[in-house]
């Protein structure tokens, strides 16, 4: 390995980056002065916010830096530094990460510590346009880490930890789904209040002589009232009724559909319930306040709570893969979107039937009973479904039927073949002819497989570095390609299959 003395990583761009510091500076300072001034400005207020964010993240990016020599790592920017001796780190990976768009991925040094933990270096960041530049670093600090760590063993590969690996922690998961549960909660919260609002508005009576004043406000208050002008908002779900000498009072904010139904010099009434208006009554148009629904406030408390179900099951694949290595791909939690959908169909009605009396009569403790043991079994598959399969060993025939005639199988070679050009390929075809590659299930444009020349190095399971294309599911077959390596990607019974019938399975490799 190069020997290498020293390593630093600073940014690039630096003179670009400080003139946005230099921008953003002077464009918050000036923004403070025009506001101290001129006295608050919600526009100045705003510039002057943005552009000191934009001096702030330009300071931190511009301040980074990261150097390693023979006695450990050391990170330093705006708001942190640390260091770290050589003995203490176990390996150095790439942190792949993805922002908008496949295209907009970039890669940063994921410093996997001996107690487990991981800590990701700032510096060097690998774009489409600096990915040599940062294998350069990359490769650099793993040979100072080579020679100065203790107990290293010869790196025989670099390891890509993504989003869907066992060594990335989903703190977005963990975020939404506590975000949505506390929502879930404060719903379901306000359900037994709201339901009592609404029976009393539905029990609500027209207030009597004898009706004592601390009581008033419990019944139904009527009060005459002429419409003065309409104010109607289309931008704006808000709009305005303004009355004839203030009388009640000068206007009453309604939605704009109460002010395009009302005309000025209508006579309304104006029914109080509550110290607030509920409904004005014309000789055209009737307004009604809106009555928040127990029902609907429940059935939106259990889509919230299901809606936190699918980062839940993230998380939960998560821990489930904690075992794993970091660089292997976890099984898609896809498959508790249908526990999810499924508990949606009986939970949503009953919690809109019955928001206060889940469990105050034999129909709906049934119902619940019957929609939880159905949530049950599905939940059983999904666990099934995304258990972790270990690969079938290469040397072990496959226990699957014979094929019958020609077949095509979802497999994708994944490097650039003759067999393969630029990667064209997504099937392969098996059974009366050769085995070939086909960019589809037909043998249009289709390539032979020179099994001949194919031997079999490993079968093993999904890893960050094959790429986000390939399916957490599938299994990933390390080929002999003449001593070049290729990798071929199917599921796991597919992959079996191909294996078998392109006769590789069984031999060893030179």
């Amino acid at each position: 390995m190069t020997e290498v003395g020293e390593v630093t990583c600073r940014p690039g761009a630096r003179r670009a980056l400080w003139f946005f510091v230099a921008f953003g500076a002077a464009g918050a300072v000036v923004a403070g002065a025009w506001t101290t001034y001129r006295g608050p400005d919600p526009p100045a207020l705003a510039l002057g916010s943005s552009l000191a964010f934009i001096a702030f993240v330009a300071l931190h990016a511009v301040t980074a830096r990261v150097d390693a020599d023979a006695r450990g790592l050391r990170s330093r920017t705006l708001l942190r530094r640390w260091s770290l001796p050589w003995y203490e780190v176990a390996d150095l990976q790439i942190r792949l990460r993805h922002r908008s768009s496949r295209s907009s991925e970039f890669c940063r040094v994921s410093v996997l510590l001996r107690n487990g933990h991981r800590r990701t270096l700032p510096l060097p960041v690998g774009r489409a346009a600096e990915l040599a530049e940062f294998h350069d670093r990359l490769t650099a600090l793993r040979a100072l880490h080579q020679r100065y760590g203790t107990d290293v063993p010869e790196p025989a590969r670099i390891r890509v930890v993504s989003d869907r690996t066992a060594g990335s922690v989903p703190v977005w998961a963990v975020a939404w789904c506590a975000t949505l549960l506390i929502c879930a909660g404060m719903a379901a919260g306000f359900v037994s209040d709201v339901a009592a609002d609404q029976r009393a508005w539905e029990a609500a009576v027209p207030c009597t002589a004898a009706t004592p004043v601390a009581q008033r406000s419990e019944c139904l208050t009527y009060t005459s009232a002429v419409i003065a002008r309409t104010d109607p908002n289309r931008p704006r779900t808000d709009s305005w009724l303004y009355f004839t000498d203030n009388r009640p009072f000068e206007r009453l904010r309604v939605p704009v559909e109460a002010a395009d139904g009302f005309r000025a010099g209508d006579k309304v009434q104006l029914t109080f319930w509550r110290h607030e208006v509920r409904t004005i009554t014309g000789s055209r148009y009737v307004w009604h306040q809106h009555v928040q629904s127990a029902a609907v406030l429940a059935a939106i408390a259990a889509v919230a709570a299901l809606a936190a179900g699918y980062p839940g099951a993230q998380i939960l694949q998560s821990l489930r893969g904690r075992r794993l290595p970091g660089d292997e791909v976890l099984p898609s939690a896809l498959p508790f979107t249908l526990v999810l959908a499924g508990t949606a169909v009986w939970l949503v009605p009953l919690c809109y039937l019955h928001p206060t009396t889940l469990f105050a009569s034999a129909t709906t403790i049934t119902w619940a009973a019957a929609g939880t043991l159905g949530t049950a079994a599905l939940f059983g598959w999904a666990w099934r479904a995304t258990r972790v399969r270990a690969p079938r060993p290469a040397e072990v025939t496959a226990e699957l039927p014979e094929l019958d005639g020609e077949v095509f199988l979802p497999a994708r070679f994944l490097e650039h073949t003759d067999y393969n050009p630029y990667g064209f390929g997504t099937h392969i075809a098996l059974g009366t002819g050769p085995p070939a590659v086909t960019p589809g299930p037909g043998r249009f444009a289709a390539r032979r497989i020179p099994v001949e020349r194919l031997t079999v190095r490993t079968v093993r399971r999904v890893r960050g570095g094959d790429g986000e294309t390939v399916p957490s599911g599938w299994h990933i077959a390390e080929l002999d390609d003449g001593g070049r390596l290729v990798r071929l990607a199917a599921a796991p019974d597919d992959l079996a299959v191909v294996l078998r019938e392109l006769g590789v399975a069984v031999r060893e490799p030179s």
